[in-house]
């Protein structure tokens, strides 16, 4: 299962609104917080109450709390680099680096006494994790985190994304990646609002489409909003997500009957094991639904991307929902009961003999 996160930045946003988000994403059942002291400018004793405030209320609503830092946070607050007791009076979980720091120290933070995670900067492709394994670190202590790029087309490829994500999962360390709304209002720690992504090819793309995504990834454990605050339509469509398996957008043909509806949605679907070229099987609602009625209806060949339910012509198969990979010619015995939407049909990559799957309208 996924973990969703989000990420809050006291120094851009009243803290009643702030907490309001914290619960609005609690109820979405998030279980982790991304901050950055990075971009707080002002009188330190203000930055850290106002920051502690918001912390501790995230903490108190059982969440994960990470917060950005490098070397210059720790000469601006007066500490010694390896002194993380600021971070913990603070209420922190964690602190990410991003750089500055090398294997060895690296190492030696994960045996803070403060029991806080370090998460290293996935994105870097520079085999730090590899390094800082030499050192003996706490691995319990240990997580990673990609980067998310303000900048348009600087986000990462997805084949570069694959491989760093691969290697630090080798390690077995959680691994998060971020996703951006693209309400216009929204920030993240600078101003430059081009969305807020780790994927290039996310940058515009619905959040739940990105999220989506994400889960489907055999390598990505957690998954955060990147800026705040996405619009309410966005977080009624965040909320939708099946956060534990390969979940595909629908849209469904006119025609669709009630039956097909609930074959669709209601039913579990995994991938027979022995799984053809040209489709997806999910053969259990033919049981389930052995002696419903489907009649034919929408029968035109089909396209990469159709979801289907054979219909009564079929016999005995009658109520198999399929998931079309390769076009083919339709004999008049498959309904086409919907298409996944244009953002989604990249999951079908993550289809797989025996992977569980579902759809969300």
């Amino acid at each position: 299962m996924s973990r969703l996160g989000f990420s809050i930045y006291p120094e851009h946003y009243p803290i009643d609104q702030d907490k309001k988000y914290i619960d609005q994403m609690v109820a979405l059942g998030a279980k982790r917080v991304f901050t950055c002291l990075l971009s707080a400018e002002g009188d330190k004793d203000e930055i850290l109450g106002h920051y502690t405030e918001v912390i501790t209320y995230a903490k108190n609503k059982g969440l994960e709390v990470i917060v950005d830092i490098a070397p210059a946070i720790f000469d601006k607050f007066g500490v010694n680099k390896d002194d993380l007791s600021l971070f913990h009076k603070m209420g922190a979980s964690g602190i990410r680096l991003d750089e500055g720091f090398s294997a060895a120290e690296n190492a030696r933070l994960t045996l803070n006494p403060y029991g806080l995670s370090i998460e290293l900067n996935a994105s870097s492709n520079d085999a730090v994790a590899d390094a800082i394994m030499a050192f003996k670190p706490d691995t319990s202590k240990l997580i990673s985190c990609h980067n998310f790029y303000p900048q348009k087309y600087t986000g990462l490829g997805q084949d570069f994304f694959d491989k760093v994500s691969k290697d630090v999962k080798k390690h077995n360390l959680r691994l998060a990646a971020f996703v951006g709304s693209n309400n216009p209002s929204a920030r993240g720690p600078w101003p430059v609002k081009e969305g807020l992504v780790t994927l290039e090819d996310h940058r515009g793309l619905p959040i739940d489409a990105q999220i989506r995504q994400l889960v489907a990834h055999p390598d990505i454990d957690d998954i955060i909003i990147s800026n705040a605050y996405p619009t309410e339509a966005e977080l009624d469509a965040i909320g939708k997500v099946d956060l534990n398996h390969l979940q595909f957008k629908v849209a469904l043909n006119d025609r669709v009957t009630a039956v097909e509806r609930k074959i669709i949605f209601e039913h579990e679907h995994f991938v027979r094991g022995d799984m053809s070229e040209y489709m997806a099987r999910s053969t259990i609602p033919r049981i389930t639904y052995q002696d419903a009625d489907i009649p034919a209806h929408d029968t035109e060949d089909l396209k990469r991307g159709d979801v289907v339910v054979l219909n009564n012509d079929y016999g005995r198969y009658k109520g198999e929902l399929h998931i079309v990979l390769r076009d083919m010619n339709n004999d008049g015995n498959k309904n086409v009961v919907g298409k996944i939407v244009t953002s989604d049909l990249f999951n079908l990559r993550y289809i797989d003999s025996w992977k569980v799957f579902g759809f969300v309208e």
